[in-house]
């Protein structure tokens, strides 16, 4: 599956996941009227609005990027019906030819882990059938239970082709309470970004390995740190755009080859259409707004990484 993630993300050149997470305060009155009219105020009428508000974007998107990551709480808040919307989402996104990354952020050991794994990417068998129950192609996975908690991931990831992006260095302004701890002098990151470098060798595509990580776009300077730490590591970054980073804390976390990377963007494309500079879509052109603001983001990003190669070229010649 790192293959063929690295190929969609050629194809599109568009290193970029959008993270499918809905709050009905970002859907649209008119979806949610509809939903409501059939299913009522309830939670299936909540699922229901989501599910069709996620289509909207994902049509309007599914040429242009290569990835989707559904954050599985913003489902789990409406529970088991919007664990439905949730599956219906995942099978909708593959069906469009995306690959969808699960942000499900599991950690535990044993009996458990393989469970978790089962679930969003491996198989369960009933009976004499075989079942793919979420059936996602990543999964996000907290290391912090240490190996006992990867290796039943490891496994699957080897048995199925998929792969996992593990928590690293995280985009939000606590992560440093823990991950920045000096561990033996270093910061805790490092340490875990070591171990999630040899984790990888054990599950390797044609470039990258199937276990890759997360670094936010907040620590750009911690990115660069990490990219060197983990060369064959896809580096997944969320908190582009509504948290914060830009397409120019993005550079290091790519490798020369403009590859290596993929950057998450959720609020900002899904709900696009409130922020100022696409308001002239309005509610109904939603989904138009989402195109938008991933044109947007994918030139902001082609920019930075243009202007690295040139900074490169530059020094090259001066070297001269």
């Amino acid at each position: 599956m790192i293959n063929r993630l690295v190929e969609r993300i050629q194809k599109t050149n568009a290193p970029i996941v959008v993270g499918l997470d809905p709050m009905m305060k970002f859907v649209p009155e008119h979806i949610r009227q509809a939903a409501f009219s059939e299913y009522g105020e309830t939670l299936k009428g909540a699922a229901e609005a989501i599910l069709a508000y996620n289509k909207g974007i994902v049509d309007a998107i599914s040429d242009l990027v290569p990835a989707v990551k559904p954050q599985i709480a913003m489902y789990e808040q409406f529970g088991t019906e919007g664990l439905i919307a949730y599956q219906k989402t995942v099978a909708y996104c593959k069906q469009k030819g995306l690959i969808v990354i699960a942000d499900v952020k599991r950690g535990d050991i044993g009996s458990t882990s393989e469970a978790y794994a089962a679930a969003h990417l491996g198989k369960v068998t009933v009976g004499t059938k075989t079942y793919a129950p979420f059936d996602a192609d990543f999964a996000t996975v907290n290391p912090y239970l240490g190996s006992d908690g990867i290796q039943p991931f490891l496994k699957v990831c080897q048995e199925e082709k998929k792969g996992i992006f593990v928590l690293v260095k995280t985009s939000n302004p606590s992560s440093g309470e823990f991950q920045d701890r000096l561990v033996d002098g270093r910061p805790l990151y490092e340490i875990v970004g070591e171990q999630v470098a040899r984790w990888g060798e054990t599950c390797m595509g044609e470039q990258y390995s199937y276990v890759g990580a997360v670094v936010g776009a907040t620590y750009p300077e911690q990115g660069k740190v990490l990219r060197a730490l983990m060369p064959k590591a896809f580096i997944l970054v969320p908190g582009y755009g509504a948290q914060g980073g830009k397409g120019a804390d993005l550079v290091h976390f790519f490798r020369e080859d403009g590859l290596g990377a993929i950057v998450n963007s959720s609020r900002g494309i899904i709900a696009a259409y409130q922020q100022e500079k696409y308001a002239r879509f309005g509610a109904k052109n939603y989904a138009d707004a989402s195109r938008q603001a991933v044109l947007d983001m994918k030139e902001d990003i082609a920019q930075a990484l243009r202007e690295r190669e040139n900074a490169a070229k530059g020094k090259g010649h001066g070297e001269l």
